[in-house]
């Protein structure tokens, strides 16, 4: 049994949403508290947390209020204490933080740091943590990372979480930033998702979804983004956010055990590099003449197809119909449908999307006594371990050699694959 955790962030996700979700599984603020002292910030901030409504439903506001306010109005006083990693990192590393929150803690302001860098083009070192207010950030973040330990979420190898994250709301409009107005997502937060390449959508609502804290914590922290993970619900926290949304601004934590053994959740995120979005389009069709058909295939491979089949079906007052399937990937949906309605007699077609699982592959050639054939190698893992799947010679390079030398395709083909088994025995 491994205990694991699913962020769930419909309407993003922000250092003191997390709080609020932890908050609302038991963390005890007390805790908190006295850990988040040891970093030597006792006198600059007090964290409280209360049941608040939001569009009706219940759910955990943290408060973090900085109590050393010209700390954020004055900005000569900001640039004499504002914090940069050095500083953030030799007051973690002291105050004796349970060994993995410390290390995650590290971590996050790591990477959040890499990003502000990134965006201002400057060494992570000399990052300034004013735009976050350092206090609030450190609250955030280090609090957050004792939460999830507290909680007993299990690590894998490398010593992570094992949390996975929902896609992210991109949010739109701007916020005012010490720079002037930003366009949302600010560029910090763009980056974080550019480094972990994290699927997001457009929930509509134009307001500053997803802070740098939350996207720094979720991308530091969660070993994949996606649908939930298999696992049975053991408890739900619920973090709420500040502002009204025409949706409940709740970040809600699942807290849940898998069966799996860490290893097993392990290959399957090595496994996850090979999953895909593709589109699947089908109809069926009963009145169109069957030699459209073969036209309707060439057609849909010239835009780009990946797959095309028919399956025979029976249609309403029992005629006998096609049902036409296409595979595709997202971006080609468009040009495959605008071929199915201009070549095929259909008045509708359904979209679904799904992923799939492929195998890496490649192409190989190998010399026979009649000329090159390319065989197509598929392979499981990573190039430091390759598990070869399957191998196959080219059905078109094999029947090219098979007319010119009027001999048997099969023996062309069964040439070319003893041929490849030879060289890779």
């Amino acid at each position: 049994m491994n205990k694991i955790a699913y962020l769930q962030c419909p309407t993003g996700i922000s250092g003191d949403m997390c709080l609020g979700a932890l908050a609302s599984l038991g963390v005890p603020m007390a805790y908190l508290t006295e850990k988040l002292n040891n970093l030597g910030i006792a006198k600059e901030y007090r964290l409280r947390a209360e049941l608040v409504q939001k569009n009706g439903q219940e759910a955990t506001k943290v408060h973090v209020d900085l109590l050393d306010h010209h700390h954020h109005h004055d900005h000569e006083h900001d640039h004499h204490h504002g914090r940069h990693l050095p500083e953030i990192e030799e007051m973690i590393l002291p105050a004796g933080l349970p060994p993995r929150a410390e290390a995650w803690s590290l971590a996050v302001f790591r990477q959040l740091a890499v990003a502000e860098g990134a965006v201002h083009g400057i060494a992570p070192e000399k990052v300034h943590f004013h735009e976050v207010g350092a206090v609030d950030a450190i609250v955030d973040i280090v609090g957050t990372c004792l939460g999830l330990d507290w909680l007993g979420i299990d690590s894998d190898d490398a010593g992570f979480p094992l949390l996975y994250c929902s896609p992210f709301p991109t949010g739109g409009g701007t916020v005012r930033a010490a720079h002037g107005q930003m366009p949302v997502p600010v560029p910090a937060v763009l980056k974080l998702w550019e480094m972990r390449g994290c699927p997001v959508y457009s929930n509509g609502i134009d307001r500053e979804l997803v802070t740098p804290t939350g996207a720094a914590i979720a991308t530091t922290l969660a070993r994949d983004f996606g649908s939930p993970p298999p696992m049975t619900i053991k408890q739900v926290g619920l973090g709420a956010g500040t502002i009204n949304l025409p949706i409940p601004n709740i970040l809600r934590l699942w807290l849940g055990e898998t069966a799996t053994t860490s290893a097993n959740i392990q290959d399957d995120a090595a496994n996850h590099q090979n999953l895909e979005t593709i589109s699947v389009l089908e109809t069926q069709i009963d009145d169109l003449n069957p030699q459209a058909i073969g036209y309707v295939f060439e057609a849909l491979f010239a835009v780009g197809a990946l797959d095309v089949f028919t399956q025979p079906i029976g249609m309403k007052k029992s005629r006998p119909g096609i049902l036409l399937t296409v595979i595709c990937h997202p971006e080609n949906l468009l040009d495959c449908e605008a071929v199915l309605f201009s070549e095929t007699t259909t008045l509708g077609v359904r979209r679904t999307t799904q992923q799939r699982a492929i195998l890496q592959r490649e192409f190989q050639q190998v010399e026979t006594k009649y000329g090159t054939v390319r065989i197509k190698v598929a392979w499981q893992g990573q190039s430091s371990d390759k598990v070869i799947a399957n191998a196959q010679p080219e059905y078109e390079d094999c029947a090219e050699l098979a007319r010119k030398h009027k001999i048997p395709w099969r023996e062309v083909q069964q040439l070319a694959l003893q041929r490849w088994y030879e060289n890779h025995s």
